[in-house]
């Protein structure tokens, strides 16, 4: 057709390329969103659904856009916050890399990040340059409402909490504790600081 727009084979339905609805059912969407879930790629879900491939990603487009509007700008009430270092497993780098040896935790040259989760299961994370408290109390006091509790391990960084008017509950996993046994640990979130 002249205007750009493409008419169906089978329905005779008119429409305009790479703007076609998202036509799936409930039981469709749910195996999408299972198998997104389950950290499979979108090559994977495609095959495994017999959807076609763009269909898929537009889909995924769309869970990914759901899941980011889901995250609050202030998180309140009891909150946990922590950091972890991403990056590969240091068997699997060049051994040039290993010989030089590794740091494990802090000090590691993996990528640290940051997050925040509220007991009610929402979480924020962002990739941070450092993990020191110039970078990381800021960080807090910009997504976390003052007054709530915050739950953190005995980091250096974080000793300036309650100073900024939040109260602020310690686990200190030096000595093996994981909870204080009121509540307040920081188990929500994946610690693998020391990894």
């Amino acid at each position: 057709m002249s205007t750009g727009r493409r008419r169906c084979a089978q329905c005779k339905y008119d429409f305009i390329p790479r703007q076609l609805p998202l036509r799936f059912t409930r039981d469709e969407w749910r195996e999408i969103l299972h198998l997104f879930l389950m950290e499979q790629s979108s090559n994977s879900i495609a095959e495994q659904t017999g959807f076609d491939k763009k269909r898929v990603l537009r889909a995924l487009l769309r869970i990914r856009m759901a899941l980011a509007t889901d995250v609050p700008e202030i998180f309140s009430g009891t909150v946990e916050v922590d950091e972890t270092y991403l990056g590969g497993a240091w068997r699997n780098k060049r051994k040039m890399i290993r010989d030089t040896g590794t740091r494990r935790g802090r000090g590691t040259s993996k990528q640290p990040v940051f997050g925040i989760l509220c007991r009610n299961g929402q979480v924020w994370a962002e990739i941070v340059m450092s993990v020191d408290e110039d970078t990381l109390l800021p960080l807090i006091s910009k997504k976390v409402e003052q007054g709530s509790t915050v739950c953190t391990d005995t980091w250096k960084a974080y000793t300036g909490i309650a100073a900024r008017g939040y109260v602020h509950r310690l686990v200190n996993h030096g000595e093996r504790q994981y909870t204080d046994g009121k509540g307040n640990h920081i188990n929500g979130l994946l610690d693998s600081g020391d990894t």
